[in-house]
């Protein structure tokens, strides 16, 4: 068991708990919190959704020996606050709720849209409570409910607060954080653009909300293969759909990449930091870019790592890929789907990189990465599978 010290709706808590425990359990069983629901139990559905340090988090996949220090508001912590009264009032009268079971997690989304939209855009609301699962009500009487909330507020004087009033960004209740950018220094907005530092892309460390693992060998020497990893304008050449929109410095770039899905495309724009440790044969990408038209959001890395193969003849690379992913296009990005998708790309990647250190052009263009294309493929290949084991049995 663990001790933790905790603040719930402003009351001192103390709990001993196990280091697997959930904070959504220690609410409920524990402290009898139950406005606090939990449904999917995977921090899909938002019905567990309440705030920690003033952010929007999911507490059914919330350690809560993680949250040791931190200052947290559930939905009966909200009972006097003037947004979630207002909310409430909205709710009702736009008839924004039938069950009610997501409507807890739901209200405190919505309040945290009320506190940072300027107004009251539907699109952004939708996208902001893209988290958020209702089985009944099909969102038309919530969004209503929270769009003339911030109406009646803006009408009123109220004015947005930026970021809602966070000063701070990173892991909840971690005492790790970093500090937001100012304004002046060009802090992401709603629209999608990414934050600049200094004339810079600015690309923060980050947690990846999931990762892959490849690997593949190609048969030429680590030493070799490496300086081709240096190579930031080769290796771009080498991965489908992405375009250097700035000469590569040692250490940072800056491009795009176009994802297709039929007739969607997604051109992710932002930058990349880059490490090489030429002693260990390995090396890290770190990248961050956001598409406009969907407002969509990604953060991944790559981390290589070259280990000598045949006495140093070849060589084979392993491949360790993390993102997270927000905004419309979450919504289609499941995380099986992606780690198939990662698999396809990475064969596309080994081929092309093969070719280029034999001196051959890629075989992929700028033209954008046809995921589509990818599934198809992939689909064909598990129906073959598919096929094959029932022709077995």
């Amino acid at each position: 068991m663990t001790a933790i010290d905790l603040t719930i709706n402003g009351r001192a808590v103390a709990a001993n708990v196990e280091p697997r425990t959930h904070l959504a359990d220690v609410l409920r069983d524990h402290l009898d919190l139950t406005g606090t629901h939990l449904g999917c139990e995977h921090g899909v559905c938002g019905a567990c959704t309440l705030l920690i340090d003033d952010v929007p988090a999911r507490s059914c996949i919330t350690y809560a020996v993680a949250c040791e220090g931190a200052r947290m508001t559930t939905i009966e912590g909200l009972d006097d606050d003037e947004i979630t009264s207002e909310l409430r009032a909205a709710f009702t009268r736009e008839h924004a709720l039938q069950c009610g079971y997501c409507t807890p997690g739901m209200l405190i989304s919505a309040r945290d849209l009320v506190l940072r939209l300027p107004e009251p855009d539907e699109h952004q609301i939708r996208v902001g409570l893209s988290g958020n699962l209702c089985r009944c009500t099909g969102y038309v009487g919530i969004v209503r409910a929270i769009r003339s909330v911030i109406a009646q507020r803006r009408a009123r004087g109220v004015a947005a607060v930026a970021g809602a009033g966070r000063t701070e960004l990173g892991p909840v209740g971690s005492g790790h954080t970093a500090k937001v950018p100012s304004a002046g220094a060009g802090q992401a907005t709603r629209s999608g653009t990414v934050a600049q530092d200094e004339g810079h892309v600015a690309i923060p460390d980050f947690v990846p909300a999931h990762t892959v693992v490849h690997h593949f060998i190609v048969p030429y020497a680590p030493g070799r293969v490496f300086q081709a990893f240096a190579d930031i304008a080769g290796i771009a050449a080498c991965l489908p759909g992405v375009r250097l929109t700035q000469p590569p410095a040692p250490d940072r770039t800056e491009g795009v990449i176009t994802v297709r899905l039929g007739p969607i495309a997604a051109h992710f724009q932002g930058a990349a930091r880059i490490a090489a440790d030429p002693a260990q044969l390995s090396g890290r990408i770190t990248g961050i870019g956001s598409d406009q038209r969907s407002r969509s959001r990604t953060q991944g890395e790559i981390r290589y790592q070259l280990v000598p193969l045949d006495q140093g003849a070849a060589t084979r690379v392993d491949l360790s890929i993390g993102y997270s992913l927000t905004g419309m296009l979450a919504q289609i990005a499941r995380p099986g789907l992606v780690q198939d998708l990662a698999a396809r790309l990475t064969e596309q990647f080994a081929r092309n990189l093969e070719r280029r250190l034999a001196g051959a052009a890629p075989e992929v263009s700028a033209q954008g990465m046809n995921g589509l294309a990818l599934l198809a493929g992939l689909l064909r290949e598990r129906s073959r599978a598919i096929f094959q084991r029932m022709i077995g049995n």
